[in-house]
């Protein structure tokens, strides 16, 4: 992990924007997270249920780890940060996703689209609305170093 930290600061100047770096972090723990879920359902053989879990939860525990320490450079303790970042991943997904739901529903009144359009559409917005929502909660919330006396 911290090879692919070190990497990533000789590459960017310390000023980049955190949005630039929490959207590298995204790229990076994708691949990651895949490359684990297509190992497992296609080396080890293992479900599609359980390669997509455990693959997301590694892309979950990279992002945590990346976003804590280039990201927000963060001095937020694991045992504060870990419960704050899975519940707003948590809260961030279902609202995410159940809002853009019901406005492409909405918007479905005006202009006819397929069922497959609209959930695709439906993807699209829900992931936009999941990286705003999660990039705004992580800097805020989780990652919000503490100020010390």
């Amino acid at each position: 992990m911290s090879f692919i930290i070190l990497t990533l600061d000789k590459y960017l100047k310390p000023t980049t924007n955190s949005l630039v770096r929490f959207l590298l972090v995204g790229i990076v723990n994708t691949i990651i997270g895949l490359t684990f879920m297509f190992f497992l359902l296609n080396v080890v053989g293992s479900s599609y249920w359980t390669s997509t879990f455990a693959g997301n939860a590694i892309g979950a525990c990279v992002s945590f780890l990346l976003n804590r320490t280039f990201t927000f450079k963060s001095n937020v303790s694991f045992h504060r940060g870990l419960p704050r970042f899975f519940a707003l991943l948590f809260i961030c997904y279902f609202s995410a996703y159940f809002c853009s739901e019901k406005l492409v529903e909405l918007a479905s009144q005006f202009v006819l689209l397929s069922t497959s359009i609209k959930e695709s559409v439906s993807v699209l917005l829900g992931s936009s609305l999941y990286t705003i929502a999660n990039y705004l909660g992580q800097k805020y919330f989780v990652f919000k170093n503490l100020k010390t006396a």
